[in-house]
């Protein structure tokens, strides 16, 4: 099945499925940013069950192809469907994936969808491109964009035992400052994360860096407290 097939064939599914009902209170969640079909998650993962049969799976090229073409379409779920299709091909994983995974961070930009990439697509990316790690997120540092700098933040958000510390406290200092709420609960979100695995660093590096939003210090030590 090429791609625009593929599309077509998925969009009779799901818009044949549409529940206008549930579409206006998904859109006021997402506080109007964007359009819904209406499909709830548990609908919608049984209904592209089909599309995410490995056997059936498109090519590596076809993927591409598809993922930008569902990100310019208006309903959210088109979206919700291509990261997770983009997620079956991390075991071909190639260099230049990366800017597939860039065009849907900074495209229709919003937490639902970067918070399934950063960590998903780009974690595990920069888990096998290691020399591409520190030159891509400088880049998104410096950017200005709130979604890139999300994204460079919560990156190691699943790695655990194998997070960069080094990196994780760089990418947090280089942040310092910034008034952007997506951005400071991202911080304390993966110093909250991290703190699950080494409570100590994370304790310690809150004292040290007092200039820390007061959002992210929060979050970072919300759990820890709790212990």
């Amino acid at each position: 099945m090429d791609a625009t097939t593929f599309i077509d064939e998925l969009k009779k599914v799901f818009e044949a499925n549409a529940y206008p009902k549930n579409a206006e209170g998904q859109k006021a969640y997402m506080k109007n940013n964007f359009d819904f079909l209406g499909l709830s998650s548990p609908v919608r993962r049984q209904l592209q069950k089909p599309f995410l049969v490995q056997k059936y799976l498109p090519t590596k090229e076809d993927m591409k192809q598809i993922v930008v073409q569902l990100w310019n379409e208006p309903y959210r779920e088109y979206q919700y469907f291509a990261q997770e299709l983009a997620y079956q091909y991390l075991n071909n994983q190639e260099m230049d994936d990366i800017e597939l995974y860039e065009y849907m961070i900074v495209h229709k930009s919003w937490w639902d969808t970067v918070d399934f990439i950063a960590p998903k697509l780009t974690g595990d990316y920069f888990n096998k491109f290691t020399d591409k790690q520190k030159p891509v997120i400088d880049k998104w540092l410096d950017s200005g964009n709130i979604w890139l700098q999300r994204s460079a933040v919560l990156f190691q958000l699943k790695y655990k035992e194998e997070t960069d510390t080094e990196l994780l406290a760089y990418i947090i200092q280089s942040l310092v400052g910034t008034n952007e709420f997506f951005v400071n609960k991202a911080i304390g979100w993966m110093l909250r994360e991290y703190g699950k695995i080494n409570p100590e660093w994370v304790i310690d590096f809150v004292k040290k860096n007092i200039e820390l939003d007061k959002l992210s210090k929060r979050e970072a030590l919300r759990i820890i407290h709790k212990i």
